[in-house]
């Protein structure tokens, strides 16, 4: 495999963070550009779920940057460089993969995931509670579908579907008889990770699911300002009728 556009990559960064290169670049630090790595990653993902493959390299292209900047930033403060991220990187892929590159035998999918926890356990002794690692700065909803697949992981789990729903209903009515803003909120909170629960149970990733549904709800919303537009109504006049007939009619259009 060349690497020579990699080697190309590095160096115009590594110029870029120069005393004769970007003044924007020189002065950033891990902290200063942590949120551009979300951006990104969340608009690789994007490309993905549209399946826009052009989108998609050119996406990946701005999440490798991320990590070739913050590589670069860190080789300036003298802590590691580009080539110790690969080189952990690989080391970790190979230490978790013992059934291609050792002698460890598997017969399916599960017990390669559980080898894979077995030996991430053992990489990190630090951790105490099954529920350590999860990351705190992705989104509620990712965090509670961690959590709840971790806590699953040592037992902690309905034993049907049906016990699964019958939480969301009871979650539900809890929330019904809340009577001040603190304990609604509370209850709403669980029944948001009790649905988490139901949508592990059908293997369903809730995150992916919410990006899906606000996406359809955008088509569908937009598809209703346009034909109002064509009608010539103004949306702040509209009746719950008519901004039904709209819906509806936005939802034959769009899907």
């Amino acid at each position: 495999m060349e690497t020579k556009n990699i080697e190309a990559l590095l160096n115009t960064i590594k110029i870029l963070r120069s005393e004769n290169g970007c003044k924007w670049d020189r002065e950033q630090t891990h902290q200063s550009i942590r949120q551009n790595m979300l951006e990104e990653a969340y608009e690789a993902v994007d490309a993905i779920n549209d399946n826009d493959i052009k989108h998609l390299k050119e996406e990946l292209g701005d999440v490798l940057l991320q990590v070739v900047l913050h590589a670069q930033i860190a080789d300036d403060n003298g802590e590691f460089n580009f080539e110790d991220i690969a080189e952990e990187l690989n080391k970790k892929l190979i230490h978790r993969h013992p059934h291609v590159f050792s002698n460890v035998k598997v017969n399916n999918v599960d017990e390669i995931l559980s080898n894979w926890d077995k030996l991430k356990k053992e990489e990190k002794p630090h951790r105490k509670s099954v529920l350590d690692g999860i990351s705190k700065a992705q989104s509620a909803l990712m965090t509670a579908q961690k959590l709840s697949k971790k806590a699953v992981k040592v037992g902690f789990e309905w034993e049907s579907e049906e016990d699964v729903l019958n939480c969301v209903k009871g979650e539900l009515e809890e929330f019904l008889c809340a009577d001040n803003f603190d304990d609604k909120e509370m209850e709403f909170g669980d029944i948001l990770f009790a649905l988490v629960n139901l949508a592990r149970w059908n293997k369903i990733d809730s995150e992916q699911a919410l990006i899906r549904a606000n996406k359809k709800f955008e088509k569908r919303f937009r598809k209703m300002e346009e034909i109002a537009k064509e009608k010539e109504l103004v949306l702040e006049e509209l009746s719950l009728i008519e901004w039904d007939n709209l819906w509806k009619k936005a939802k034959g259009e769009v899907g």
